[in-house]
């Protein structure tokens, strides 16, 4: 005989052997018989005199006594009118098997068995299956609803069999001498011996994983795939968009029927090597979205379908997130990843908090952050709206599976606005963190930045005033950029994160104050190249506007009357070509390349500049000048002097594009941590 326990239930062989287990999902280790020794006998007997006896002796002596007398207790535990479309066994239909699996592992209330139907009457006959024994008045309720949700979905009885495990029926036994209450045992479906969790813990998840599966030709075009095999990557993304699509599809097989599953969790969740579907648990607390007997179209039901909906998706959101990245495995790291949408975060500014807490030596070799980039960085999209702060803004399950991120490149996708000036931003941002800023890259970022001001999805001033206020961090400058490699200047300056905090002082007035922050680190001495300690330092620059509406003319001088004409003129004469190709023309706003464009107009007052140095220098006021030149030197006008900052072209809550008075862009990103205060 084999049971897996997780609580303070002692479990017992029929010859009397005791066993306490501990939680199995909280360690993965391979499958083994759980056989029990003598000495072990004696220890269960010590400690629960009254509860000695054997589990399934009481069982298998109970369903005997059936066929001679209906005990009223076993009535009361399941009616026949809830479990008509179910079976209802005896234990001595049972072969208890000697092990069980380490994925099934149960709750604290729960006691799981593996066996084999022996009735050759049954149509389940040598058919291997589950018994949950379910002891607290909580875990009986979870396995009549269980039963009660396959009669709900038995209308679509495939897809039921598909994509949840397999309740066929239950066990009810009576009150026994020394327990007053009756017991219900669960008799469903064996889907594998490993939950999702157990097979993302196995060190050779992907091999196994795929042989699991068994992928060829015919199952990966089934997800768009074009190929099997490839690099390490391309294979974890294949299977990541399998599992993910099989998933989705089951979530909405229940959210069709006006059910949530309410408890989607790796530990919940099985992949089955027969018909190799996800198997999304016995869905014991699956909730309904409509109350009993009240009106499925009022307001209020709605609005309870809409959250249960998007509490689901938030699930599916983590269990993405864990399998995508494997550091996520980890409690502490996880934990961590919780707390940055606790905290009011916003999920699209994700890829930077990840790269703050994963750093660029991980174990896992970062291999999650790149299956996330690809694709002008879909994967973060897909994950942004899965786990949305408001519940109004997640994904639905239809919406997701047409994802760019879950369809592979034989399936032509029409992206949406969204997802174009999402890429647009991610690409912009992935070549600034390049640092190579060649004419190339410094041409395709110019590119980028005009495409995303075409875009903006918020040109309104109202818009400004809501999604400005904030901290953000430069990523890059279209202007001059001046280092430190070919020069030799008085004092050398390593300049390091500039970040710009926007205030909105009152909420009925349009007034703003802009603070740029610039940190940097004298560096004394001719050994600079090798040793950036240096002394530190921090420079700040005030400032308040006023925003108000206008627009960004774009002209060109004619060279014939040396007089300026409101045409398009460089890179511009670019963008004009791009958007009336046939390719943009369907999603841009406007037929013809546009004069002018709407932006935010910003009109600064009193400026204030403050420098802090760690080390006096010895209180030399020409060393300060000299850092102060070189920090004027190396870092944008605008950031030192902001009155240069006259309107702003984009926003979002992920990025944002300012434009100085010489029309160069100023590109930042949203800012949640302070390296220079955070540990």
């Amino acid at each position: 005989m084999a049971l897996c326990r997780t609580g303070p239930y002692p479990i017992f062989e029929s010859n009397g052997l005791g066993y306490s287990h501990i939680n199995l999902s909280t360690k993965l280790v391979l499958p083994v018989p759980l056989r029990f020794a003598g000495p072990l006998s004696n220890v269960g007997k010590r400690k629960h005199k009254g509860l000695c006896s054997s589990s399934l002796r009481r069982a298998a002596s109970a369903s005997s006594m059936e066929s001679h007398k209906q005990d009223p207790n076993a009535l009361s535990a399941c009616s026949e009118e809830e479990t008509d479309h179910v079976i209802r066994f005896k234990m001595s239909d049972f072969k208890v098997l000697d092990h069980v699996s380490i994925g099934l592992g149960g709750r604290a209330d729960e006691v799981v068995f593996e066996g084999k139907v022996k009735d050759s009457g049954s149509p389940l006959y040598n058919t291997r299956v589950i018994l949950r024994q379910l002891y607290s008045a909580q875990a009986q309720r979870r396995g009549k609803r269980a039963i009660e949700v396959l009669k709900k979905l038995v209308r679509r009885k495939l897809l039921y069999h598909s994509y949840s495990m397999q309740v066929h029926g239950y066990i009810s036994l009576p009150a026994s001498g020394d327990t007053d209450s009756s017991s219900f045992i669960l008799v469903h479906g064996y889907h594998g011996s490993f939950s999702l969790r157990h097979w993302l813990q196995q060190s050779d998840w992907l091999q196994t994983l795929e042989a699991t599966l068994a992928l060829d030709e015919d199952s990966v075009r089934k997800v768009g795939e074009d190929t099997t095999g490839g690099p390490a990557i391309s294979r974890q993304l294949r299977v990541i968009r399998i599992l993910m699509r099989d998933l989705l599809i089951g979530v909405n097989y229940l959210h069709s029927h006006g059910l949530a599953h309410t408890e989607l969790r790796l530990e919940n969740v099985h992949i089955s090597p027969i018909d190799r579907h996800i198997k999304v648990g016995i869905l014991g607390n699956a909730a309904d979205f409509c109350e009993d007997g009240s009106n499925s179209g009022s307001i209020e039901n709605m609005d309870r379908r809409k959250m249960m909906i998007a509490f689901d998706m938030r699930c599916v959101g983590f269990i993405m997130a864990k399998m995508v990245m494997g550091e996520l495995m980890d409690p502490l790291i996880f934990a961590k990843f919780k707390s940055f949408f606790t905290q009011g975060n916003d999920p699209s500014c994700l890829r930077q908090f990840m790269l703050e807490i994963l750093g660029r030596n991980s174990p896992y070799g970062n291999a999650g952050l790149q299956m996330l980039d690809r694709n002008w960085g879909a994967g973060w999209h897909l994950l942004s709206l899965l786990l949305a702060t408001k519940p109004s803004r997640r994904i639905s399950c239809l919406d997701a599976l047409r994802h760019p991120f879950l369809c592979g490149p034989r399936w032509r996708v029409v992206p949406s606005m969204d997802i174009i000036r999402w890429g647009l931003g991610c690409t912009a941002m992935r070549i600034s963190e390049e640092y190579i800023y060649r004419q190339p890259q410094r041409s395709r970022l110019a590119h980028f930045i005009d495409l995303m001001e075409m875009l903006n999805p918020h040109p309104k001033p109202k818009n400004w005033l809501e999604l400005l206020p904030g901290k953000w961090r430069l990523l890059y400058c279209t202007g001059k950029h001046v280092g430190l490699t070919l020069r030799q200047p008085p004092v050398r300056v390593l300049v390091g994160d500039l970040h710009l905090t926007v205030t909105r002082e009152s909420k009925l007035k349009t007034n703003l104050s802009f603070v740029s922050d610039i940190g940097f680190s004298v560096m004394i001495g001719q050994d600079w190249p090798h040793d950036k300690a240096g002394k530190k330092g921090r420079l700040q620059v005030n400032s308040s506007f006023t925003l108000k509406a206008g627009r960004r003319l774009y002209l060109k001088q004619d060279n014939t009357s040396e007089k300026l004409s409101f045409r398009p003129s460089g890179n511009e004469e670019a963008l004009a070509q791009k958007f009336t190709s046939k390719k943009w023309r369907k999603i841009t706003p406007f037929k013809e390349f546009p004069s002018s464009l709407p932006a935010a107009k910003f009109a600064s007052g009193d400026i204030d500049v403050t420098m802090n140095l760690d080390d006096p220098l010895n209180q030399n006021m020409d060393t300060v000048k000299n850092i102060l030149q070189e920090l004027r030197t190396q870092i944008p006008p605008e950031i030192f002097d902001l009155s240069k900052i006259v309107c702003g072209t984009y926003v979002d809550s992920r990025l944002l594009v300012l434009r100085g008075v010489n029309g160069s862009a100023l590109l930042f990103t949203r800012s949640f941590v302070d390296r220079n205060s955070s540990s």
